[in-house]
């Protein structure tokens, strides 16, 4: 958060007015100012980084640091890999896509050759003087949920490397990629098993759009626990958060995942879930996500989620959560 309202600072803007807009009533650079926190939630700070990123527009993609191009450019590196089939052509895509378009410190480096998977940056340089950067680590981050957001499950990191020194709170870095850190290396990359490259992209151009409108907001909710994976969180992704045009069909997900749909309802069966159930928890999860917009009332957010009849969504979300969508909010905004 710190780290995106000093961006939109350096690049001579006001960020009052993203506070404001972002619906936060403290600033987050000033710990002694009341009202302050030392954490907001999830939606708080994606309100706050896409209004970064409207005031900055093509300037950056919020880690300029580590020359991640631009808002622009990362949105059709998305509809360009959406229809890979696996992660490694998702991947290849990507890195082509940045090679063909920037310079060397925006591309994306890839190097599939041996049993561990390294992406990253790399960079032809000796280790960078000082401490690792948070937006170094923000970065690499962003690229590792984004892969698991593609696939609809967390990957699990063998190590990660930075070209900085340690820093001094290593627990949240640590916490970030829960795998072993290396630092003063000559490159930032991330390590995983080269098996993951066969999973599926589990995504549509339709879900990809959600993500894109609420970014970061999926990936900074993501379970990036390796030891939660499990084909319902797969297929809970690819029903996504957006409704407003309905449910992708039992069919539809089951040849996404290439599989019969009797194969699939028996593997759910197994995980001791329906696709009834995990539609419901979608649905709930996507509740309560429009219900932190106030910008849309609650017969909109029934709508978005597909209600035709805003009190059966009263209804619904009640046998959810025990409240009313009214209820609720009032709730978020007293902790907001």
């Amino acid at each position: 958060m710190r780290s995106l309202l000093r961006l939109v600072y350096d690049h001579g803007h006001d960020f009052s007015a993203v506070l404001a807009d972002a619906g936060l009533d403290f600033n987050p650079l000033e710990e002694d100012a009341p009202g302050y926190r030392a954490e907001v939630s999830a939606m708080q700070y994606s309100r706050v980084y896409q209004q970064v990123l409207r005031r900055l527009q093509d300037e950056t993609f919020g880690v300029a640091d580590n020359g991640l191009a631009t808002p622009g450019a990362f949105r059709m590196m998305c509809y360009c890999i959406i229809a890979c089939d696996t992660l490694g052509q998702a991947i290849q895509r990507a890195a082509e896509f940045y090679r063909t378009f920037f310079d060397e410190r925006s591309q994306l480096y890839a190097n599939f050759s041996e049993p561990v998977a390294r992406v990253g940056y790399r960079r032809f340089q000796p280790p960078q003087a000082g401490q690792v950067g948070a937006m170094e680590a923000y970065g690499l981050s962003v690229w590792h949920r984004f892969f698991g957001w593609l696939c609809g499950r967390p990957i699990e990191l063998k190590r990660v490397d930075f070209k900085g020194a340690a820093p001094q709170r290593m627990d949240k870095y640590e916490a970030l990629f829960c795998a072993p850190l290396y630092f003063n290396q000559s490159s930032d990359l991330l390590y995983f098993d080269s098996a993951c490259l066969s999973w599926p992209v589990v995504h549509t151009e339709h879900s990809l759009q959600e993500f894109l409108r609420t970014a970061p907001y999926q990936l900074l909710i993501m379970d990036v626990d390796p030891g939660s994976d499990n084909l319902a969180a797969q297929v809970k992704a690819m029903i996504g958060h957006d409704f407003s045009e309905g449910f992708p069909s039992f069919e539809t997900i089951s040849s996404a995942l290439n599989m019969s749909a009797p194969t699939l309802r028996r593997r759910l069966k197994r995980e001791g879930t329906t696709f009834q159930q995990i539609k419901d928890d979608a649905r709930c999860d996507a509740a309560r996500l429009h219900l932190g917009r106030p910008e849309l009332s609650i017969n909109e957010v029934a709508l978005q989620l597909g209600f035709t009849d805003p009190s059966a969504f009263h209804r619904s979300f009640k046998k959810w959560t025990g409240q009313t969508p009214g209820q609720y909010r009032a709730g978020q905004r007293k902790l907001a």
